[in-house]
């Protein structure tokens, strides 16, 4: 079972709405709450399955971003587990746009965590978000059912 979680800044300058948008084009599915108070307050998404990964694969095709988020996704992974952080100005535009959070993006990273139940899960999760390409198509496409 894959497991996702969203999370992000909630600045004070930041309208709340502006900032669940952003996660949900990307994340559509994910249940979204607000925790923590004054500047440390951040939005956070959950949701379960691999449906809550949909528009973050189609959009990595619309983009022709393939290469680079299998080079993200393959160098953050860690055993069951893949970090990577998002710029959510970007993701606001509804466009993935890989970033780190020494970077400092203004208004902080959408960090995003996958689990999965084991490393070869992850490995596949990989191979249907992000195959590998030749001249910028993918060499397959798998269905993955987590």
């Amino acid at each position: 079972m894959i497991k996702l979680r969203v999370e992000t800044p909630l600045n004070p300058t930041e309208d709340p709405k502006k900032v669940e948008l952003a996660i949900r084009n990307i994340f559509p599915t994910v249940n979204i709450t607000i925790e923590g108070e004054g500047i440390r307050r951040r939005m956070v998404g959950l949701a379960e399955g691999v449906d809550a990964l949909r528009e973050l694969h189609r959009k990595l095709r619309e983009q022709r971003i393939l290469d680079t988020a299998r080079s993200i996704f393959k160098r953050k992974a860690i055993e069951n587990i893949i970090v990577f952080h998002i710029n959510k100005q970007v993701a606001f535009m509804g466009k993935v746009n890989f970033c780190e959070p020494e970077e400092n993006p203004p208004l902080g990273p959408i960090t995003v965590e996958i689990v999965s139940d084991s490393a070869e899960k992850i490995a596949e999760l990989i191979d249907w978000l992000a195959p590998p390409t030749r001249h910028g198509k993918p060499l397959f496409e798998r269905e993955f059912h987590g």
